[in-house]
């Protein structure tokens, strides 16, 4: 198996776009700043088992449940336009429940908003044009690029976090709206054919 130096760097491009560490940077501020616990050493070891395991068992389990990526990509556009939504009126639609754990390093963290389903159609993508050893070295650097941005993002002031986290609802918003169009109109062509 060949490591070509343009494709693992095409693949890491492709992966660090879609998965956004640093466009949700005020997703994970935002959570800091209502007391929320992330720790970015568990953050980062879960990204990557998820990333591994769905690179290579992903489709076989979305099959098990009788599921498409593009059904499994609409859910996810709802939860990526509500978190968006919170972030451009300053308004918690999410509740913490009081019995829950402060944690919330996984759960919404990790998942949805950093490993969610346009991270795993982007993988079972990548598969069709790179090695998997290409791949693997992109999800190690992604990986790294995970952990080092919720490193720091505890070191931010409040001033630059707000600016931030207006300026990445919109975006975020926009995100949520053209995952859905696209495997909306999926799921309507599958259904018409």
């Amino acid at each position: 198996m060949e490591f070509y130096p343009q494709c693992f760097f095409g693949s890491t491009v492709v992966l660090f776009s879609i998965i956004n560490t640093i466009g949700n940077l005020p997703v994970f501020l935002k959570l800091q700043d209502q007391g929320k616990t992330i720790f970015p050493g568990r953050a980062a070891l879960m990204s990557f088992v998820m990333l591994l395991s769905f690179f290579y068992i992903g489709e076989a389990f979305l099959r098990l449940f009788g599921l498409t990526i593009s059904s499994f990509a609409v859910a996810g556009s709802f939860v990526i336009f509500l978190v968006s939504m919170e972030m451009l009126l300053d308004i918690n639609i999410f509740k913490s429940r009081q019995d829950m754990n402060q944690d919330t390093t996984f759960m919404p963290v990790v998942f949805p908003t950093l490993i969610g389903a346009g991270v795993f159609t982007t993988l079972l993508s990548l598969r069709a044009q790179y090695t998997d050893i290409e791949i693997l070295c992109a999800i190690f650097v992604n990986v790294i690029t995970i952990y080092l941005v919720l490193r720091v993002s505890r070191f931010l002031g409040p001033g630059f976090i707000y600016a931030l986290q207006k300026f990445f609802g919109i975006i975020l918003m926009s995100i949520s709206v053209k995952i859905f169009i696209t495997n909306i109109m999926i799921l309507l062509n599958q259904l018409s054919s």
